[in-house]
């Protein structure tokens, strides 16, 4: 059984310490009911799978603070050559990937290869070392602490429970807002 997007989130929220969280997609509607820390960006671009990009620059111009990334499997899919990119640069970077095996918010379409894609063996055949799968919420609770520990890159495969019919999100400021937030916030820390 999978578990639900808020409850999956919920964990990761007891683990960021300092790090920045960009959040994509789908995890745009929930991440903000969860988090309102000026170090949250809320992601929504013109085009899918740039949210890993996005967190690797990140991580590797504020290594003192670091990067989660919430993706989604259908943006991940868009851009798959970026966890090769991500395993050649060691950086304190969480991708966590989470697999509804939809295109949630433009109606639900199955994404090519949903429920058959082994995403831990995609992560670990491109060379990342640190990879972690879960299905079960209670397996993610318990190793989560463990997970955020230590060097980066990490990527960490949650398999969730789809909402089919959710509306495109709007992030909760202007993008502009938004990075003016995050470049002060960063700037208190250097």
């Amino acid at each position: 059984m999978s578990m639900a997007l808020e409850d999956a989130l919920a964990v990761i929220t007891k683990q960021r310490s300092r790090r920045v969280v960009i959040s994509t997609m789908g995890s745009v509607a929930v991440w903000p009911e969860l988090s309102d820390s000026p170090l949250d960006f809320h992601y929504i671009p013109s085009s899918m799978g740039q949210g890993p990009a996005l967190g690797l620059g990140l991580a590797l111009a504020q290594p003192n603070h670091g990067a989660i990334v919430l993706c989604g499997d259908g943006s991940l899919l868009m851009n798959l050559g970026c966890l090769v990119t991500i395993a050649q640069h060691p950086a304190p970077l969480w991708i966590v990937l989470l697999d509804n095996g939809q295109y949630e918010i433009t109606g639900g379409q199955p994404v090519a290869g949903a429920g058959r894609t082994d995403f831990a063996a995609l992560a670990k055949a491109a060379g990342i070392s640190r990879v972690y799968s879960f299905e079960m919420l209670l397996d993610w609770q318990n190793a989560a602490a463990r997970i955020f520990e230590g060097d980066g890159p990490v990527f960490v495969w949650l398999r969730i429970i789809g909402r089919p019919g959710i509306k495109t999100p709007s992030p909760p400021k202007p993008m502009m807002e938004q990075i003016v937030q995050l470049r002060e916030a960063l700037a208190v820390d250097d």
